[in-house]
């Protein structure tokens, strides 16, 4: 058990932080989220019913819509994940007594209605004021099938797509941007290699058309982890006017299947999860380098379309719905990755953690009409600040978090200035038991005072719980001193810390 009493002697390091004109934007839909037809993400997650007593809105949670509001949630993926691929969107449009129940064969077996469909989705969408991310089905639909979908979402006419949209109560088309051309075709989306997947991926792209006013973003089923040769075969072979984007997927997990409690864990485990959460940032750049090789110019977006935590479910829970807590080890996974992504967002413009509830890395957990925000949403609601803001490059050597012999870098950061002229500084100290302070020279930033925000608890295994909803919070941070242009920062164990700058 590790507590904030046992803290070792403070080391210090020197974070430079630099006033870049050619840095890039970054993009707020690095802060996505993602929510499949899996357990119970969409039906007793997002989804209870118009007649349910929870309050809602057109049978979406009212509190789940002003949680994921509180994150300027930018996109929302859906409805996979290995369920787009067995997924046929004219099942879920209609009256819904007529819609067909099928099997949901990847996640549980279990019977889905498609009572939550195409108009469901899109309406949630309205209510965050977030952009949809549909993703298509190629392992077992059609290029008609995704066509028509396209045509029947974004065209402004009176073809049978539309007509039959209006018919449906849409008047005006909902144009939607982003469309997933499979997803992970090298697996559950149809066991394919990679030479054969970029021929398909042509054919089902040629066919997701742009309508006047409705221009779409491709994005082609990517990579899992360091699969690096399905990068190089779809850089190579796909020409880059027919990608908008290629995904990439990377979890935190220590083996297939994934193992290990999300609260019950010692240091060790503690440790061996931060060294996978590490391990992004070479995936990401080897990734990155492939894709610079063949489009210097940046033109296709990295889509880090599913990343986070993924342990064993919960105790008494269904296997196949992926059901699990989420502790401060997850405040670090987030911060740590969402760093990562800052970083690199000349070419990451688009990532969705998995996902938004009840599922895997979730920042929304509920329990019939309970509901409460895991420390997850805390650093995610934190970063927020980071959208849409310009990056600040930023270069230091770590301190380094010791454990049985082995050492991992401490600290993790990234830092951005908003169009409003705040600088907002991110930073993560995963040491288990050892305060880091960090230095920073603000002379080119151009602020005159600080106040900060941090999450932070006693003891790594701490989470919410339906007991206890509010153990784990963002709280008020004062643990620094701004003097003369220079900033010092004392950082707590296992902690994520933003200061912002005025």
């Amino acid at each position: 058990m590790f507590t904030l009493s046992l803290y070792s002697q403070i080391e210090s390091t020197t974070i430079k932080i630099s006033s870049d004109e050619k840095a890039p934007i970054i993009s707020k839909h690095i802060y996505g989220h993602f929510a499949e037809h899996l357990g119970r993400s969409v039906y007793d997650g997002f989804y209870v019913g118009e007649d349910s007593s929870i309050p809602n809105t057109n049978g979406i949670r009212n509190d789940i819509i002003d949680a994921l509001k509180g994150l300027k949630t930018p996109n929302l993926r859906w409805p996979g994940g290995c369920f787009a691929d067995e997924y046929h969107w004219k099942d879920g449009v209609g009256p819904k007594q007529d819609r067909p129940v099928i099997i949901n064969t990847h996640w549980g077996q279990v019977e889905e209605d498609n009572s939550f469909g195409t108009h469901e989705f899109l309406k949630l969408c309205e209510l965050l004021d977030a952009e949809p991310y549909l993703a298509g089905n190629v392992g077992s639909g059609t290029v008609e099938e995704l066509n028509d979908w396209v045509e029947y979402c974004n065209y402004d006419g009176n073809t049978d797509m539309a007509k039959w949209r209006k018919a449906n109560g849409q008047e005006e088309p909902w144009r939607v941007k982003y469309w997933g051309i499979g997803n992970e075709s090298w697996g559950c989306g149809g066991n394919m290699t990679p030479e054969y997947f970029a021929n398909l991926y042509r054919q089902y792209a040629t066919y997701a058309r742009s309508y006047p006013g409705s221009s779409v973003k491709r994005i082609a089923s990517g990579a899992d982890a360091d699969n690096y040769h399905w990068t190089e075969v779809m850089m190579k072979d796909v020409p880059h006017w027919m990608m908008w984007g290629l995904s990439l997927h990377y979890y935190t997990r220590t083996g297939w299947p994934p193992s290990g409690s999300a609260t019950k864990f010692d240091e060790s485990d503690y440790f061996l999860i931060m060294k996978q959460c590490l391990k992004t940032s070479e995936i990401l750049d080897t990734h990155i380098s492939i894709m610079d090789k063949y489009d210097p110019r940046k033109r296709v977006a990295l889509v880090v379309d599913e990343w986070g935590s993924w342990y064993a479910v919960e105790e008494g829970t269904n296997p196949g719905f992926a059901y699990q807590q989420n502790s401060m080890r997850d405040a670090m996974i987030a911060g740590i990755s969402l760093n990562m992504f800052n970083e690199r967002a000349d070419r990451i413009k688009m990532a969705n953690l998995a996902q938004a509830v009840n599922v895997l890395q979730a920042v929304i957990l509920t329990d019939g009409e309970k509901m409460l925000l895991t420390p997850t949403y805390h650093v995610m609601k934190m970063y927020a600040a980071h959208q849409d803001s310009k990056l600040l490059p930023v270069s230091f050597e770590s301190p380094k978090y010791t454990f049985n012999g082995e050492s991992l870098p401490a600290i993790s950061a990234s830092a951005s200035k908003d169009k409003n002229g705040l600088v907002h500084i991110s930073l993560v100290n995963i040491d288990s038991q050892k305060e880091n302070v960090v230095e920073i020279d603000c002379g080119e930033l151009g602020v005159e005072g600080f106040t900060g925000t941090v999450v932070a608890s006693k003891k790594l295994q701490d989470h919410n719980s339906f007991d206890n909803p509010g153990k784990i919070a963002v709280g008020e941070f004062k643990d620094f001193k701004f003097k003369k242009g220079k900033l010092s920062i004392t950082i707590p164990p296992f902690s994520v810390v933003m200061v912002e700058g005025k």
